[in-house]
């Protein structure tokens, strides 16, 4: 058996150009989902304190966000909403002309061709900012399962291409499945987060949609960030459940599960860059404490060789004038 000097490795890796022919994994702005923020009004815009570069949007600036989306080749938005009023049963969420369903219809209008994926959730939109109905201090899983699939159905009417349930709520996929077919929505995808942890990296987000609890937290239906097999039977329910697409987040802490989870299914796995981790990156860039590009340019490109095909990314936009137009890293 040949070993060293005969066998040099480092051969491969000599000048960029042979690096970029064995490179094994690529990273490129087709992979990429932006989140927006919708919220009430007109010319509304308004900065993330906890999330830099990232905004606060009305629906008319929306469907100008999705314009300028687009031109950068990123090809989905994921779409949260924070409503005007709150309320016990998070009506607003599932409201025709809800905050997130307007931004939906404007955003189409504008770009028809983007794919607009809605979250689908109650906590924005619940006075207590729980994910379900709660019922003596305990969220009820039954009793949300009809709120999820009216929401996610307002979604599809208005026009969103993908709905993105993201309560934890134990049936949700079929029941969602259940009301797009009956009502001939066929065709609009589920991308289920299947592997949602119930993790300290969402704080930003939190602060960004206005949907921290008001008692106790979310460990009753978001997963232990200790358990990996039980992340693989929430997945395998699921996807028997009719869901389309899995999603796994976190992403950073994670890459097990995303790496486990692509070895078992076959179905299209979307990571999610959450608020915190996006946080800590950039805080540490603005300090002058490290390469933000190029930290973000290998987390990414991490998330993607663990098994991801999409990833939901705070960075999108600046990711996308970082990689070369046309070409991958």
């Amino acid at each position: 058996m040949a070993l060293f000097p005969q066998i040099r490795l480092r051969r491969l890796r000599r000048t960029e150009a042979l690096r970029e022919m064995v490179r094994e994994t690529r990273l490129h702005v087709a992979d990429l989902v932006y989140p927006l923020f919708a919220v009430p009004g007109q010319q509304v815009r308004e900065e993330i304190t906890s999330l830099p570069g990232n905004f606060h949007l009305s629906p008319d600036l929306l469907a100008k966000e999705a314009e300028s989306v687009a031109k950068l080749g990123i090809p989905a938005v994921l779409l949260f909403g924070m409503p005007q009023d709150k309320d016990e049963a998070g009506s607003g969420a599932y409201d025709e002309q809800g905050v997130v369903q307007k931004a939906v219809r404007a955003m189409k209008r504008a770009v028809p061709e983007l794919v607009v994926i809605t979250d689908v959730c109650l906590c924005q939109y619940t006075d207590h900012g729980q994910c379900g109905v709660v019922m003596d201090g305990y969220v009820d899983n039954d009793r949300t399962l009809e709120l999820i699939a009216r929401t996610a159905l307002s979604h599809a009417e208005a026009g969103a291409d993908v709905v993105a349930p993201s309560d934890m709520m134990d049936g949700r996929v079929a029941a969602i499945r259940s009301a797009l077919d009956t009502n001939s929505f066929h065709e609009t995808i589920i991308l289920s987060y299947a592997a949602k942890y119930a993790s300290a990296f969402y704080g930003p987000f939190r602060e960004a949609a206005g949907s921290t609890p008001r008692f106790g937290d979310r460990r009753s239906y978001q997963l232990d960030p200790a358990n990996l097999r039980q992340a693989l039977r929430e997945v395998e329910l699921d996807v028997q459940e009719g869901a389309d697409m899995i999603l796994v987040k976190p992403a950073l802490a994670y890459l097990d599960v995303i790496a486990a989870v692509r070895q078992r299914f076959h179905h299209p796995v979307a990571a999610y860059n959450v608020s915190g981790e996006f946080a800590m990156v950039k805080a540490a860039a603005q300090r002058g404490w490290l390469d933000e590009a190029a930290c973000v340019l290998e987390l990414l490109t991490a998330m993607r060789r663990a098994g991801a095909d999409l990833i939901i990314t705070y960075h999108a936009k600046e990711v996308a004038g970082w990689l070369k137009p046309g070409a991958a890293t």
